[in-house]
């Protein structure tokens, strides 16, 4: 195991995710703060679309840390999370006598950092 330096953060990020940002962010607020385990715990017995993407997420900014600094997943913690919007795609949907309504699909860009907490 390499040198510890408790100010290592370790950066995950998701970019252009078909989802509603508003949709995503009723999962983070729930695992901000967790622990690495007790976070995949929590998305895995949530019914919503958006656990897949940050759960893909959460496990790539897990296999960084151990990758690139050859952390122990159990010590790793949350310690930011956040979503921000992206482009929306925009499409029209056919309506009658000729006209087209606006149809605008989100995206959103979900960022997490997780640090490393030694155990006791």
């Amino acid at each position: 195991m390499k040198n510890i330096n408790s100010n290592i953060k370790i950066k995950a990020f998701a970019k252009h995710i078909h989802m509603s940002p508003n949709k995503v962010r009723r999962i983070i607020n729930q695992i901000r703060g967790c622990s690495y385990e007790e976070a995949l715990m929590i998305l895995e017995f949530m019914p919503y679309r958006a656990c897949i993407p940050i759960s893909q997420l959460l496990s790539s900014a897990a296999a960084n840390a151990k990758h690139n600094f050859g952390f122990n997943k159990i010590n790793l913690f949350i310690s930011q999370i956040q979503v921000n919007s992206g482009s929306s795609l925009k499409r029209l949907q056919p309506r009658a006598q000729g006209r087209g309504y606006p149809i605008r699909k989100p995206t959103c860009h979900i960022v997490i950092v997780m640090e490393f907490k030694p155990s006791k």
